[in-house]
This record gives structure tokens, sequence and C-alpha cells, in this order.
């Protein structure tokens, strides 16, 4: 046995102390907090760069973007360095990295602040399973695993709330200060993990580094630029088309061919006896790669939901950041509450059980927010729906990771976690990305079709604001646009507002409609998650 992997191995006498997970847990915080300050930023920064709100959410798909592109490399990174000095260092330019979102002149620079936070973000990840997997173990090592979920959901909590206050009191940086104090505050307390000797024997695999990081931005550019570039055929602003088809699904497609070609040079690679990126045994049976199925479908839902809500909250209803805090704290309260006490049923439930029931509960969720959802967000049966998606998200987030890290052998816990990372970090910026073009489809349909329905509105009035091409806006702006640069009259002004207002409530009713759907097949892969008798997931990871 390895030096690196006897060092690896938790204190098998006695109960570890909780302070590394303290480290850790504020480690995950930070990562999450700086991921949910974004979307509550969102009309904070379109005001200050004059920018749309799509730009804004190009800087979330860039953090996952870069997070599931270089998570792999990240884990063998972590693994020559030494996992807590590797630790260290990526916090320090995370660090680096909500400085430049306090002081970004631009949208150009807080993309490139969030590039960076994502670079550092694919070592942090992996390093946070493999300490994990090093100071814990059984009963110990579960709960840690569950606080890791937790840890994210009092992170959306956190950000929504604070980025709401400040977002309204003062502005939108000042959250970003926060995420530098939190990483200050990890740097602080990494003095107290136990330090894991590096192994400067382990080789980067840079054929596969290209190819699986190559593979995630294509299908992450791809799937953020539906809308703007064409879902099928070729949009007018797209940079080029391939026979007149767009080049968002050829991106894509070449994409997957690439994680596919990643995939076989792997393997060939481990047959040859040479040390893979990451090894793709820890997904050698059904049950492991259902749990990464259900993982992104998870996640992806999430991220759908955190950007779909401060979209239509502050840029459609025009409403404060606070505003929008208050509408998503009853979601994220009861993810936190549920990621951090589901472990509790682990003994008496199997993950099959458990996945099942959080996908039931979702997917009854979203279907009963798009029947009951209207412009006021804070009634009581949206409440209702926004607390039974946080019961099931919170569950759900847990437990598919749980299976993952419980299935594999603890010198493989970098492998889990750089799985772990590309899965939820590339669900984010897709299921961002997507939700993003699916809503402005769906909107420019609606209104193309409203338009169309109301004589009062004539063609010559749709062609001078482009009406049925329109984005996201409030009533105000829209009545601005239309009494600047048009010749509508008062009534003409009215019926065109009443007719963007309606259509997208509509919009926003079939997109949640849309996740439900997506919600329900999950139920396929979590229906193959394993039956683990009471302790027999803490037994597997020995």
């Amino acid at each position: 046995m390895s030096e690196e992997v006897r060092a690896a191995t938790p204190r098998a006498e006695g109960r570890a102390s909780w302070l590394p997970l303290v480290c850790l847990f504020l480690a995950q915080v930070l990562m999450a907090f700086n991921l949910a300050s974004l979307p509550v930023s969102i009309g904070g920064m379109v005001a200050d760069f004059g920018v749309p709100p799509t730009a804004v959410s190009g800087a979330i798909v860039t953090y996952g973007l870069f997070v599931a592109a270089l998570v792999m490399t990240g884990a063998k990174v972590g693994q020559r360095l030494g996992w807590v000095r590797a630790f260290r260092v990526v916090v320090a330019t995370f660090a680096v990295s909500s400085l430049l979102m306090l002081l970004a002149p631009s949208v150009g620079w807080v993309i490139a602040a969030q590039a960076l936070a994502g670079a550092s973000a694919a070592v942090i990840v992996p390093s946070l399973v493999a300490l994990i997997a090093q100071s814990y173990a059984g009963d110990q090592q579960a709960t840690a695993i569950g606080s890791l979920g937790s840890a994210r959901a009092i992170a959306g909590v956190a950000a929504f709330l604070l980025g709401g206050v400040l977002g309204t009191l003062v502005g939108w940086r000042p959250v970003f200060g926060v995420a530098l104090a939190l990483a200050v505050a990890v740097l602080v307390l990494s003095t107290r993990l136990h330090p894991v000797p590096g192994d400067p024997t382990v080789r980067i695999d840079a054929v596969g580094a290209v190819l699986v990081g190559a593979g995630v931005a294509l299908v992450s550019v791809g799937f953020q630029n539906l809308d703007a570039w064409g879902l099928l055929l070729a949009a007018p602003d797209a940079p080029f088309d391939v026979a007149g088809v767009s080049p968002a699904p050829v991106l894509v497609v070449v994409g997957v061919v690439l994680g596919q070609a990643f995939v076989r040079w792997t393997r060939r690679r481990v047959a040859s006896g040479r040390t893979p990126l990451v090894d793709l045994s820890v997904l050698g049976s059904p049950q492991e790669r259902a749990a990464v199925y259900a993982m992104f479908t998870v996640v992806a839902l999430e991220a759908a939901l955190n950007f779909t809500v401060p979209l239509y909250i502050q840029i459609v209803q025009g409403r404060t950041p606070l505003d929008t805090a208050l509408a998503m704290m009853p979601f994220n309260l009861t993810v936190f509450v549920v990621a951090t006490l589901v472990v509790r049923l682990y003994g008496r439930f199997p993950p099959r059980t458990i996945a099942l029931v959080g996908f039931g509960l979702t997917t009854a969720a979203l279907t009963w927010l798009s029947l009951v959802v209207t412009n006021n967000w804070e009634t009581l049966p949206t409440v209702l729906g926004l607390v039974v998606f946080g019961v099931g998200q919170g569950a759900l987030v847990t437990i598919v990771f749980n299976v993952l890290v419980t299935a594999a052998p603890r010198q493989q816990a970098g492998d889990v976690g750089a799985i772990r990372g590309t899965t939820q970090n590339l669900a984010s910026a897709v299921g961002t990305a997507l939700v993003g073009a699916l809503l402005v489809t769906i909107l420019g349909i609606g209104v193309g079709r409203a338009v169309l329905a109301h004589p009062e509105l004539p063609p010559s009035l749709v062609a001078q604001v482009d009406l049925d091409s329109v984005d996201f806006v409030s009533n105000d702006d829209l009545r601005e646009a239309l009494r600047t640069r048009t010749d509508a009259d008062p009534a003409q002004v009215d019926a065109a507002v009443a007719v963007n207002e309606q259509v997208r409530l509509d919009t926003l009713r079939v997109g949640l409609l849309v996740l439900a759907g997506l919600s329900a097949v999950a139920a396929l892969p979590a229906s193959r998650l394993p039956r683990y008798r009471p302790g027999e997931a803490a037994d597997r990871s020995r």
C-alpha cells in the first residue's frame, strides 16, 4: 500500500475531530455561495453594465464549464501535489476571483473572474471528497457527505438573503466581499487538515485531459447558445453555419463524440498499464452509473429553477434582489434541512426508495407550480410547491452522492470527486443554458401568436419594436420602448404590455411543466440505485 493511501485511511479507533469538516464544509459553502450569488445579482449587473440578462447567465455557464472541463485534471493535480497543499493554493486563487468580482468594470471581467473561480473549484471539488475519506469513516463519513449537500443549500440561503439585502440597499458587489471573507476563513482553518503527502509519480494524461476538457466545453457552449445561434437552423447571429445548420447542436454532437473518445482512450490506457486521467472503474456497476445520471438531473433541475425564478422576479416583475431572496427562501431552507437530516434514513430505507420518493416529490412540485404560479410569488400555493420541491431536492442531492462515495475504495475518493464535479457543474451549466433557451423560444412563439390574435397591434407597430422576438423585459421597460421608439398610441401600448405580460406567465408555466417531465424521466435511472441493507454501504467502503 502506498504512503498516500495509508495516510488517507481514517483512524480506526475513536471518533475523529469535526474541525477538519468545518473547513471542508466552508469550502463547499464558498463555491456554492459564489455560484448562488450570480443569479441574485442579475438585476444589478444588468443595470451596471448595460447588458442583457443572458450575458450574466454566461458568467454562470463559464464557471460551470471550467469546473466540469478541468475537474478530472484537478484530481490528478491534487494527487501529485498532495491534497492539502493543492487545496490551500486553489482556495487562495478563489479569493483572487472574488476580489476581481468586487472590482469588475464590465461583464467581461465578471466572466473572467468566474473562469478563475471555476478553475480553482476544479481542484477544490475532488479535494473535498479525498479529505473526507482521509478524515472520517463509517457513520461519521456518511454525516460528512451529507454536510456537503447541506452546505450547498445553506450557501444558497445565505447568498439569496445577503444578496437580496445588500443588492437592494448597497449593490451587488459587496456580496462577493462575503465570498472573499469566506475564502480567507477557509485558508485559516486549513491548518487543521491532516497533511497527505503528494505522489510525484502520478502522471497527468494530457491526451485524456484535452479530450474531456474540449468535449465538456463544446457541449456547454453549444447548449448555452441554442437560442442565440438557433436550435436547428442557423440564426442570423450565428458565427457560422454547417450547410445551414446552427453551430450550437453541431458543437453538442462533437462534444459528445469527444467524450466517447475520452472513454475509449482511457480504457486503452488502463489496458496498457498506464495511469488514466480518471479511474472509470468507479462507474463499473449499473448502480453507480445510475447515480451519476440521477445526480446530473438533480443538479440541472436545481440550476434551472435557481435561474428562472430570479430572472422572472427581477427582470420581468422589476422587483428587488431582496424580493428574490424572500421568494426563494422556502426552497433553499427546505433543501438545507432535508439534506442534513436525510442521512438518518439510510439505516431504514435503501437509496433506491429515497431517490424514487425524491423524484416523485420534485415532479409533483414542478407540476403543481406550473398550475398555480402567478405574478405574485408569495402566495401560499407557490410557497408550498417550492417547499415540496426542496424536500425532494435535498434528499436527492445527498443520497446520490453517498451512493458514489460509499461504493468506491477510499484510494479512489479523488476520482469519485472528479466525476461528481464534472457531473454537477456540467449539469449546472447545461441546466441554466437550456432553460434560458427554452424560455426565450417559448416566449417568442407565444408573443408571435398573441400578436396575430390582436388586430389592434398592426404589423407596422410589431416591425418597429420587433415585438415578436422580444426577450424577457419588465412592463415599465416595454412601455418606455413603445413610447420612445414607435408611434403607438396609448391603447396600443396597453394592449402590447398586456399581451407580453400574459405570454410571459404562460411561458413560465410551460417551462415548469417541461422541467416536471424531465424530473419524471429521471425516475428511470433512480430505479436502478442499490438496495443496501442497514450498514452495508459503510461496510463496502472499508
